[in-house]
């Protein structure tokens, strides 16, 4: 009060703010010393009390001093964490009719600079002119710089009456353009703090990897996915693009077992997925996509386990011994099959597999004879030199260990995925010559309900804990030059259990901006967990992205109408989880198939196609409650949806909660678990004959107990 009236109120709290290990503003204060300025301060009696009055006195003594400090910003929140801040007093604030201003014609600083300008309209609805010449308060300037320091991917960012970004690289230029993004939406005045920004990533590798083979994943599903990962620095995807289930949940026949492979091949017609595969034309536009964004993609073929796919299509190059998912490495033709694929996505002046780098797999081959082993290390030294020749270079899964043989496998320029320490002991390997990329699968792989591993990730834990450094329990030295950087992982194992690609992205985005910021920021982070999980709800997945199908960020009414007529549109196209969808429905006779709604991602059914009851479909998987809404009768329907659950009600009553289910197999040997969940379709309404009334849309689960 002392303070306030006399107009220094802001002061007291800045100065407490800045110093609160100096200063303790009270009646009467017990401190040793009281911080005047910069560099000087004045020592008070030990242990003598010191008045309000005195004090006062030292306070209006110092201000000129000390308020040129008082009103530096605090660091801002990015993810992933700024290294370098150094604040400044005030804000910078967009002009009505603010320009990107480029400091030459360098085609990429222009291409660049347009992106900037599209997904700052995109995000914010103002249009950003892209021009050349001397900027002026208010505007954006993009450069490339001779800073070698920043290195390969780092960039500073100066934001004073305007913001000017600049980089060694253009790679660099482009993160500082995602770091503006994120500091301009956590604002409606689109405001950034003034002050000087240095940012570069501990590990040039920062990646994920997406097992395309169990689940198909749909290629828009991927060209999102590269936009996220690009919006938070992660630069590296790995696409899984075979693979098969497990012979147990099928009869335990190889025959019958899921298997597939995900890329049209012109060598073997008919090998690619018939419920589910990429042209070669869309592929190699996706690459080229990511790279744009600068995200390399790395595809993988798995082999010579994880190959049902391949010996589903020519089964004499399966293992008979070892079981078909293995191939045959004592037969000749395993290697003719093999080769002539690989060389089939690498051969030509435009490969199919665009990028620097190929992964063979080599993964969990058995080691049971020692013939075997020195077979397994033949293959896989073959086939490290086979892409090498194509000028690829290559990546393996770590076996080595596993493989422990005298057979060379050759290790220069050769880089691992570390993922269990049995299988290769990252101290031997690192010794050995190889680079790794740090992929534990205890900490951080995702295996969706199946029991092991983890179904989420533990992310308090990876955030306090872990960095790329840490492979298993072998731990290195931070930013050791033989760790390139690290992953982490989805598996979708149990083919067949119900989980959706939804399902996949809930349980993917939120790791993904935690362990960006541990695989960039590294081991020093700035601030607590707790703290970090809050803020991160300010930002968005990336610029046009909302796979989580958000609508708003506050629990409550987001969206109704009085009424839904047939065929008519919503101004969002779904509700994510946590969410109810009520209506009132007067009902008439309706055919077979009758939608209530539909998305691109889903459907929901007033009368599903095979019993006529209410239902929903989504990923190939079709699921009906026990209810139908019968001809002339007047009901209130609650349909409510986590990532566990779906439940309907009626006038109030749960009909049924579709939670996870258990599938059993082989008399009840084994057991899978079944998701049925759904992210609500709004986009579109069907031809239906009842009436709906009275629809809303909550952010939350209005009636869950």
């Amino acid at each position: 009060d002392y303070y306030a009236s006399r107009g220094l109120g802001d002061v007291y709290k800045r100065q407490v703010d800045r110093y609160p290990n100096y200063a303790y503003f009270h009646p009467i204060i017990n401190y040793n010393h009281l911080l005047i300025n910069k560099n000087t301060k004045i020592p008070l009696m030990r242990n003598k009390f010191v008045s309000l009055k005195a004090l006062a006195l030292l306070v209006i003594f110092c201000l000129t001093g000390s308020l040129s400090r008082a009103a530096v910003n605090p660091k801002p929140f990015v993810i992933p964490e700024l290294k370098q801040w150094t604040g400044k007093d005030g804000n910078f604030i967009p002009g009505k009719d603010a320009r990107i201003v480029c400091t030459s014609q360098n085609p990429e600083l222009l291409r660049i600079a347009k992106m900037f300008a599209d997904d700052y309209r995109q995000m914010f609805g103002q249009t950003l002119s892209v021009v050349q010449g001397k900027a002026a308060s208010g505007d954006f300037v993009l450069a490339l710089s001779t800073d070698k320091k920043l290195g390969e991917e780092g960039y500073a960012i100066k934001i004073t009456d305007r913001v000017a970004a600049s980089a060694p690289t253009t790679t660099g230029l482009y993160w500082s353009t995602r770091t503006l993004l994120q500091l301009a939406e956590q604002n409606q005045e689109r405001s950034l703090p003034q002050g000087v920004i240095r940012d570069y990533p501990d590990y040039p590798l920062r990646g994920f990897m997406i097992d395309c083979g169990r689940k198909f994943i749909p290629m828009s599903y991927l060209q999102d996915l590269v936009k996220i990962m690009a919006y938070y620095k992660m630069n590296t995807l790995q696409v899984h693009l075979n693979d098969n289930g497990f012979k147990q949940y099928f009869e335990h026949n190889w025959d019958k077992t899921y298997a597939a492979f995900r890329l049209e091949s012109d060598t073997y017609p008919g090998l690619a997925a018939r419920d589910g595969s990429y042209s070669k034309k869309e592929f190699i536009d996706f690459q080229k996509q990511a790279a744009s964004n600068f995200v390399e993609i790395i595809p993988e073929i798995d082999v010579p386990a994880h190959s049902l796919a391949l010996t589903h299509y020519k089964p004499e190059i399966g293992s008979k011994e070892y079981g078909m998912d293995h191939l045959d490495l004592f037969k000749p033709e395993t290697y003719e099959f093999v080769d002539a694929l690989f060389k089939e996505y690498l051969e030509g002046d435009n490969p199919v597999f665009v990028g620097k780098r190929v992964h063979i797999g080599t993964d969990e081959y058995s080691n049971a004879k020692k013939d075997v082993i020195e077979k397994f290390r033949a293959f896989t030294d073959h086939y490290i030199r086979f892409v090498e020749g194509f000028g690829k270079q290559a990546v393996v899964w770590g076996a080595l260990s596993h493989a422990k043989g005298d057979t060379p496998v050759k290790s220069e320029n050769v880089i691992m995925n570390a993922w269990y320490n049995g299988y290769a002991d990252p101290a031997t390997m690192i010794k050995d010559g190889y680079k790794l990329i740090c992929i534990p699968d205890g900490m951080v792989y995702i295996v969706p309900v199946a029991g092991y591993y983890q179904d989420y990730l533990n992310e308090p834990y990876l955030y306090k804990e872990w960095t790329p450094a840490h492979i298993g329990k072998s731990v290195f030295e931070e930013k050791h030059p033989s760790i390139l950087g690290g992953m982490f992982a989805i598996w979708n194992d149990h083919a067949g259990n119900g989980i959706s690609v939804k399902d996949i992205h809930h349980r993917i985005f939120s790791p993904l901006q935690t362990l960006s910021v541990k695989m960039w920021t590294g081991a020093q982070t700035g601030i607590p967990y707790e703290t970090f999980n809050e803020k991160r709800a300010l930002l968005s997945e990336a610029p046009g992205v909302n796979q989580l199908a958000r609508i708003g960020t506050k629990p409550g009414l987001v969206y109704e109408r009085s009424t839904v007529a047939p065929g008519s549109t919503s101004d969002y196209p779904e509700i994510g989880y946590n969410y109810t969808v009520s209506f009132d429905i007067t009902g008439a006779e309706e055919n077979e198939g009758t939608e209530l709604f539909r998305s691109p991602n889903a459907v929901f059914y007033l009368s599903d196609p095979i019993r006529g009851m209410m239902g929903f479909a989504r990923d190939g998987y079709l699921n009906t409650f026990p209810y139908k809404v019968n001809p002339g009768e007047k009901a209130t329907i609650q349909i409510e949806g986590n990532n566990r659950s779906t439940t309907l009600r009626v006038n109030g009553k749960v009909v049924e909660e579709m939670n996870t289910q258990k599938l059993y197999f082989n008399a009840g040997k084994d057991s899978m678990s079944y998701v049925r969940t759904l992210v609500f379709p709004l986009e579109k309404a069907g031809n239906f004959n009842s009436k709906v009334q009275n629809l809303k849309v909550y952010n939350y689960c209005v009636s869950k107990p």
